[in-house]
């Protein structure tokens, strides 16, 4: 009985095509069932070959990559698709788009649409492919867009310039939010939900490549109601501001003025880590003024951290197995004793809010 898992891998170029092939094949538990040359083509292979994972390209002929993936999801929506993507401003935004509107996680490519030097990332592809097989029947991914389209659809119109909104910028709280593997979809669900005048600063820390989180926050930002940025060395945390975590660096505060620095130690697996910058925040305000959240991730980054806040009498929220892509980093927390408060990343945003105002 063959209970290898099964992948399709979708890319236009035969090199990458052999060179994913190759990576995959090194895994005794991996098997390349199958592979297409354009969107179009993945989609008759998917129907043929009933594969566990897809790999997908995103700029191929005929079909391109994006739109491919939601046929097979229209058709296979617990299918799991991996976006393997160039590192280009680009890339990185398509790459966020297909996370959205389904995607399970991605891979970077190192040096362009063709790279050559892909084994530089074959681990990660290995343990990214596994990773989705296992979690699959765990997340109804149609579901999760569409939840996460009507909060957008729901949300009140945002001024065209939503930095004037804000009337009192001042540090009230601070709400420090953990995420990893499934992070960029299960944020939309939460943050455009957010109010503009939000009295508190809020810090997101997504494991994620340096090259991409400028983009990512570009995009956050054009999301949602009060403006977020990708964190740099001197930002002042203020109230109704969102901070994204600079791929490569920690994200840390200095002093109660809330002043931000971009340490590169301690070295951890994850950079920027979720566990350094909730204990900075902690240390600097008190656990009454934190709100500490972790949601879908694999690892455990954050769960320590999560249970300082809490024991320190400040609000900390997980979120619950039932809509988390990968149930690590929530669990963690859940497990330890840190979860004041589970919740479905639907109803987190509420949560929020309502610690907010939580005298």
């Amino acid at each position: 009985m063959n209970d290898k898992i099964k992948v399709l891998i979708v890319d236009d170029s035969a090199l990458m095509r052999k060179v994913l092939k190759e990576i995959i094949m090194t895994d005794d538990q991996l098997e390349v069932v199958g592979t297409a040359r354009d969107g179009q083509d993945a989609i008759e292979k998917v129907n043929e070959l009933m594969p566990d994972v897809v790999t997908m390209d995103i700029n191929m002929p005929v079909m391109d990559g994006l739109t491919s993936m939601q046929h097979i999801l229209g058709n296979f929506p617990e299918l799991p698709v991996i976006i393997v993507s160039s590192l280009t401003n680009e890339g990185a935004m398509t790459t966020f788009e297909a996370l959205e509107l389904g995607a399970f996680d991605y891979v970077a490519k190192p040096s362009g649409t063709v790279s050559a030097n892909l084994h530089i990332v074959g681990r990660e592809i290995i343990l990214k492919v596994k990773l989705a097989c296992n979690n699959a029947d765990k997340k109804n991914i149609r579901d999760r867009v569409l939840r996460c389209n009507n909060k957008i659809n729901q949300r009140k119109s945002v001024p065209a310039n939503h930095l004037d909104f804000v009337k009192n910028n001042e540090l009230s709280k601070v709400v420090v939010i953990g995420i990893s593997t499934g992070g960029p979809g299960t944020l939309m669900e939460v943050l455009p939900v957010l109010p503009p005048d939000l009295r508190a600063a809020v810090i997101i820390i997504q494991h994620m490549p340096p090259s991409f989180t400028t983009s990512f926050a570009k995009r956050l930002n054009d999301a949602c109601r009060f403006p977020i940025k990708e964190a740099e060395a001197g930002d002042v945390l203020k109230n109704g501001r969102g901070y994204l975590g600079a791929g490569g660096y920690h994200l840390v505060i200095r002093g109660e003025s809330g002043i931000l620095r971009l340490p590169t130690s301690p070295k951890t697996i994850f950079m920027p880590s979720v566990n350094v910058t909730m204990e900075s925040v902690l240390d600097t305000y008190g656990g009454k003024n934190v709100i500490g959240v972790l949601m879908t991730g694999m690892g455990d980054d954050g769960a320590d951290a999560m249970v300082k806040i809490r024991n320190a009498g400040g609000v900390t929220i997980a979120e619950d197995e039932s809509t988390a892509v990968v149930y690590g980093m929530p669990r963690e927390a859940i497990e330890r004793g840190g979860a004041e408060i589970v919740l479905p990343s639907y109803k987190i945003a509420d949560a929020i809010i309502k610690a907010v105002g939580k005298s």
